[in-house]
């Protein structure tokens, strides 16, 4: 299995791309990125890797040795291009919020709530188009740094995704061959500050995903860059997070409304997808918001998605 990521030595500020072995090693690609990428000599990095994946690729399959990988630190794996974010990508997930704060609670049986919306997204999924929006880059972190809450918002939960990276430049690609343009796949967690969201002073705007979602850490990142290849089915791989060790989500990707080869194509059909591009692939049920329970000083997430690692974060008040 290819893991790429990104990595730095005790006393050294220039992190490196690296490949981690089987054997629990990190195999320096510094040579192999600035190879790939003209502009990379003085500081390459995993993303040049990803504007040459095709050759690359094939190399990293020869690559040994290395250094312990216990002695570094982990980065995320990669500084991405674009973000784009999938919202309401998962059935369960969307039926359960909607149930918990539909208008009507307490006046009609949830049964009932729930059966309507479930109607309404088996629609949504034969008949609709993704909801996506725009995160930034400076809201990525490493996947084993701790989230500061802002003083700002009350309600800061948790999202965790699967993630495609894109490692061939896509422009109105259509489903059918989107995924040929992703290189490898890794774990986000899409963390939202859920009162910041809908913005009160001018509710016919609509959602403000620039504040919910945008601050310094909202985006956990990693820990690996998985090659697309050794991943497997991407429509079955399971999501889980716990908090403090108790399991709050546990899906799989089958719950998609819109699968990963749809958001790739519907995603390029606005936008070219260029190497180091991220989209991100919605969230399963198990949400914070819909449990009653917010993230707190302390807290400690971890979280998985099949076989591309795990990723531990700590909440600290700020």
């Amino acid at each position: 299995m290819i893991r790429v990521g990104t990595f730095s030595r005790p006393g050294e500020d220039r992190p490196f791309p690296g490949l981690v072995t089987d054997a629990e090693t990190v195999v320096d690609l510094s040579d192999l990125a600035a190879a790939a990428s003209p502009v990379a000599a003085l500081a390459p990095t995993t993303r040049d890797l990803l504007t040459a994946w095709d050759t690359v690729l094939p190399e990293l399959d020869t690559r040994t040795g290395g250094e312990p990988l216990a002695g570094l630190r982990v980065h995320a794996p990669l500084e991405p291009g674009q973000i784009l974010q999938s919202g309401a990508n998962y059935r369960t997930h969307v039926i359960d919020l909607a149930a918990a704060h539909h208008a009507e609670r307490g006046t009609r049986p949830d049964d009932e709530i729930r059966a309507e919306v479930a109607e309404l997204m088996d629609r949504r999924a034969a008949e609709g188009t993704p909801y996506l929006f725009i995160g930034l880059p400076s809201a990525v972190t490493g996947p084993f740094d701790d989230v500061t809450i802002p003083a700002w918002t009350q309600k800061f939960d948790w999202e965790l995704e699967l993630a495609a990276v894109i490692g061939r430049e896509a422009f109105r690609v259509d489903r059918e061959h989107a995924l040929d343009h992703v290189a490898a796949y890794t774990i986000a967690n899409d963390l939202t500050a859920r009162d910041q969201v809908f913005r009160r002073d001018m509710p016919e705007i609509g959602t403000d995903w620039f504040r919910g979602k945008n601050g310094p850490g909202f985006t956990p990142l990693g820990p690996w860059l998985v090659a697309a290849r050794d991943v497997g089915d991407v429509g079955d791989l399971r999501i889980r997070l716990e908090l403090n060790g108790e399991v709050m989500q546990d899906e799989t990707t089958k719950d998609m409304l819109f699968d990963v080869a749809a958001l790739i194509a519907a995603a390029s059909e606005i936008t070219p997808l260029r190497p180091g591009d991220l989209v991100l692939t919605g969230s399963p049920a198990g949400n914070g918001m819909a449990l009653g329970r917010l993230l707190r000083d302390g807290d400690v997430m971890t979280g998985t998605v099949g076989p591309l690692g795990t990723q531990r974060t700590r909440v600290v008040a700020e």
